[in-house]
């Protein structure tokens, strides 16, 4: 659920930053943070199952490898999972495409071109968004 400002109206989406680096992780939340949005973050797979069994996120940002090799592959099932079916994405240093089960993995590169970062994260949840419209029509119209 994304929450009203009083300053401006507009509702600011929840984006949830995933990662055992604490750098890493405070990079992330401060140019997210910077770019509008409100941020939560975790430290860990565990951590983060845990606050998106108790918040909605409209966004998860999820390091792949914390204290397991594909601890962050977890992370974003977990939230696949949730009723709220928040936008999900891999983040890493790596500019490879990595491919997983056959499928092209969305991988954002950390914060080194903030406005490309800013753009791709908001068409991330723009995404969400019109995915969830879409579901919530066929739910009225099957009604």
């Amino acid at each position: 659920m994304m929450k009203m400002t009083a300053r401006t109206g507009f509702e600011v989406a929840r984006v949830l930053v995933v990662d055992d680096d604490p750098t890493s992780r405070l990079t992330l939340a401060t140019v997210l943070e910077a770019g509008g949005y409100r941020v939560d973050a975790a430290a860990s797979a565990a951590e983060a199952v845990g606050k998106l069994d108790e918040s909605e996120y409209e966004l998860v940002l999820s390091d792949l490898q914390m204290e397991s090799p594909e601890a962050g592959l977890k992370v974003l099932a977990h939230a696949r999972n949730m009723d709220y079916k928040p936008a999900t994405a891999l983040v890493t240093t790596y500019q490879n495409e990595q491919r997983h089960n056959g499928k092209a993995s969305r991988m954002l590169i950390k914060p080194e071109d903030i406005p490309d970062l800013l753009a791709k994260v908001a068409s991330l949840i723009g995404v969400r968004a019109a995915r969830r419209v879409e579901r919530e029509m066929r739910l009225a119209n099957a009604n």
